[in-house]
């Protein structure tokens, strides 16, 4: 089966200061031929995810998950090591990441479409599957900044999957909104794996990697502990962990 998403030895690292600087300090250092200390945050990192395949990231905090997504996404990029990613991405890696609390949901909406590479046309025809969708329609001309947390999550989550992405990429967001809407959020990415399409995934859940993932990957300190089917990387990271399971 093709991959939609490979990562091939993948490192990533950031300077790491210690306390606060002189502005001559910093200066300085962008003509330091030799780098100073840099923090690792993803070391030699591989794997294939194939088509239509999820999988769930898990490890404690620190552990180089969020910057891996970011790198799928695009958002940040290697040190060294291969990356490919075949196809859309859309992503969820932030609550109100992408949006502006000041325009209206329905400006959002719009100036987010066009963000992710939707035409005027196409964002007109998917607009009112987009609003039904998100459940906010007696809210989407008022100010983003009066939405609550899950209003806002439910509008994101949203405008995601109606660009009609073949990765999505989604670092914790599920969790946040009621039951209803986490169902119908479930439901349709059930859907959207059925057709071919890839799901990257962090979560605080081990229940949700299970329904949505065939694969899972334990990252501790940038690096992979193990990775393989969903069960067998979770039960051993509960292992290691003295029997929790947190995808923090």
């Amino acid at each position: 089966m093709t991959a939609a998403l490979v990562f091939d030895r993948v490192s990533k690292s950031f300077a790491h200061h210690t306390g606060p600087r002189l502005l001559r300090e910093r200066i300085a250092e962008l003509f330091r031929s030799a780098p100073g200390h840099r923090l690792e945050v993803l070391k030699d990192v591989s794997f294939q995810l194939p088509r239509g395949d999820g999988l769930g990231l898990i490890g404690p905090n620190g552990a180089g998950k969020s910057t891996l997504l970011n790198m799928v996404c695009g958002l940040s990029q290697p040190d060294s090591g291969r990356i490919e990613v075949h196809g859309r991405v859309g992503a969820l890696l932030e609550l109100g990441s992408g949006f502006h609390p000041d325009l209206t949901g329905e400006e959002n909406v719009r100036v987010n479409a066009a963000m992710i590479g939707l035409t005027r046309r196409q964002t007109k025809e998917r607009f009112e599957d987009i609003i039904e969708f998100s459940g906010v329609r007696d809210f989407i001309r008022e100010p983003l900044r009066t939405y609550s947390s899950g209003m806002q999550m439910r509008l994101a989550f949203s405008v995601a999957v109606h660009m009609n992405p073949d990765v999505l990429v989604i670092d914790e967001m599920i969790g946040v909104g009621d039951n209803d809407f986490q169902a119908k959020c479930l439901e349709r990415m059930r859907r959207f794996q059925s057709e071919g399409k890839t799901i990257l995934l962090a979560s605080h859940s081990p229940k949700l990697m299970e329904m949505l993932c065939q694969h899972a990957m334990w990252l501790e300190r940038g690096r992979v502990v193990t990775s393989g089917p969903v069960d067998q990387v979770l039960k051993a990271y509960q292992s290691g962990h003295g029997g929790t399971a947190s995808a923090t």
